[in-house]
């Protein structure tokens, strides 16, 4: 059985290497003229989820993300008293992948900061939504009634990176409050950093009744809860 110290290890770099690629990505980015494209970020994030997932699933379960940690205690799938471990190490991970960030690349603005395109009210729709198919994605793949998926990393980082790609420019896409949090904190850019922990938490919650909805009460229920 994994340590408390191992699966605590496992959030911290999953989410620092995710945080670290992904908006690493966007401040290249930036910093060439454009030259990844939006298409190179979404494929950054994209392939860190996958890559982390396939690392540290047999850690921590790989979730890498607060609200998904949530969203998965609520479906019964991870114990509650594990969840604050498992948001600090996240949130932990992601400000240290940030300061990294700025530390080498002092040039860089915003440090992948998630910003809203509209108004705050359509982006924090926007990212619940997103937020809600990507946890539908997660609950469906690690169903515990059905055969392990080997692909279900890919199907989890394949969604990431195509929400990304259509929403990024729109609402920023973020579906992590620690990704935002991490850019947001070292840069000072704070302004709309509600939607990015908020939207995220909401849209992963209700994808739990979905998830019932759709695949039976068994999929996200008490009687899943692993120790």
């Amino acid at each position: 059985m994994n340590s408390t110290l191992q699966r605590l290890a496992a959030e911290f770099t999953g989410t620092f290497t995710l945080v670290f690629a992904g908006t690493g990505a966007i401040v290249s980015n930036e910093i060439s003229g454009g030259g990844l494209g939006q298409t190179g970020i979404a494929l950054a994030f994209g392939l860190a989820v996958w890559v982390m997932i396939a690392t540290f699933a047999d850690r921590s379960g790989a979730h890498f993300n607060p609200a998904v940690s949530l969203a998965l205690a609520a479906a019964g799938r991870t114990p509650w008293s594990q969840v604050p471990g498992y948001v600090a190490a996240q949130c932990l991970g992601a400000v240290g992948a940030s300061w990294l960030l700025r530390t080498l690349v002092p040039a860089a603005r915003t440090l992948g900061v998630t910003p809203p395109s509209g108004s705050d009210a359509h982006s924090f729709v926007f990212e619940t939504v997103l937020t809600l198919v990507l946890m539908l994605v997660i609950l469906a793949v690690s169903d515990p009634n059905r055969k392990p998926d080997p692909t279900a990393g890919l199907a989890i980082g394949a969604t990431v990176a195509l929400e990304a790609l259509f929403a990024g420019p729109v609402c920023g896409a973020s579906m992590n409050p620690a990704r935002s949090l991490g850019p947001a904190l070292v840069s000072g850019e704070m302004g709309h950093l509600w939607i990015y922990l908020g939207a995220p938490c909401l849209g992963a919650l209700l994808a739990v009744p979905f998830c019932r909805c759709n695949r039976g009460a068994a999929c996200c229920s008490l009687s899943s809860t692993t120790p």
